[in-house]
């Protein structure tokens, strides 16, 4: 890709190699996002037959199979590699041409492909074989001295998990679930969902997390959470209806100040009453106290 890039003037390489990045990180992530920055590359060199390729597989990731076949054409016609020949095919089944796929299968381009490309090659043609209904045929596509060997390579989990799955289709549960279980043993990466169909197998059932939230709130119940609430609310008016603390007017919050003078006014003429009883008792002492000095005056 790097030779290809640098045949295109510095900045629009930079620019073209950007885009492509962007494809590369996004496409198993975010498949249509990845195919906008395809379009975008594709634009910018149409000529070159790596952004025909990452536009290829940026359509075939987004299931537009017509526009990823016509990209894979481009590219093998500009390159002369016969490497896309199985997603080539591989796009005619996604296309509803299943028999196409398996003609691809056996043409001379075949005998060209590594040995992954051959696995590849062998995936696809099984895959036409079940879509047409030739469950058997399709697992006798895949036997074959890559699936026996007991050797792991990237594909061994791949093709033996498709195995499986043939098997599982014709009705061979005990046969899958030895295959399944084989597939797991060789998926260092986690390429495929084995351990997730022998559980299904075995009746085993997952349940998600935010489930087990749901379900405690369920034991919970809506009723004792409503029982609580008016608890809180009973508490609420019990301290509404405490007396107030007496103080100073001018420290209470949340008063109006027109509230406050009438209260001011109101302990004002309190005071005052009780300042003209003690007053009047008072006069009602001073008065007694002259009486009895006159007597003693006239005595």
């Amino acid at each position: 890709m790097r030779q290809e890039l640098l045949s295109l003037p510095k900045g629009l390489a930079e620019d073209v190699a950007r885009n492509l990045v962007m494809v590369a990180n996004l496409i198993d992530e975010d498949p249509e996002q990845a195919y906008e920055y395809s379009r975008i590359a594709l634009r910018l060199a149409s000529r070159v037959a790596a952004v025909r390729e990452a536009a290829g597989f940026a359509a075939y990731a987004t299931q537009k199979y017509s526009e990823a076949l016509a990209e894979f054409r481009a590219a093998r016609r500009m390159s002369g590699s016969v490497e896309l020949w199985p997603v080539m095919a591989d796009c005619e089944r996604g296309m509803g041409r299943p028999e196409r796929a398996l003609a691809m299968a056996g043409e001379p381009e075949v005998q060209k492909l590594d040995k992954a490309g051959q696995v590849e090659m062998r995936l696809v043609a099984a895959g036409a074989r079940r879509d047409m209904g030739q469950l058997d045929a399709a697992i006798v596509t895949l036997q074959s001295s890559e699936l026996a060997s007991s050797a792991v390579h990237p594909w061994t989990a791949r093709l033996r998990y498709a195995y499986a799955d043939a098997l599982l289709a014709a009705g061979r549960e005990n046969e899958a679930r030895e295959w399944f279980a084989k597939a797991l043993e060789s998926d260092k990466d986690g390429a495929t969902d084995a351990s997730d169909r022998l559980a299904e197998m075995d009746g085993v059932e997952f349940v998600d997390a935010i489930d087990e939230l749901d379900a405690s709130d369920d034991i919970i119940g809506t009723d004792d959470l409503d029982e609580t609430d008016d608890l809180d609310e009973t508490d609420d008016l019990d301290e509404a209806d405490e007396p107030e603390q007496a103080g100073d007017l001018g420290d209470e919050e949340g008063l109006d100040e027109e509230v406050i003078e009438v209260l001011a006014d109101e302990r004002d003429a309190d005071d005052l009453d009780e300042y003209r009883d003690a007053d009047d008792q008072d006069d009602e002492r001073d008065a007694d106290d002259d009486r009895e000095d006159d007597a003693d005056r006239r005595s």
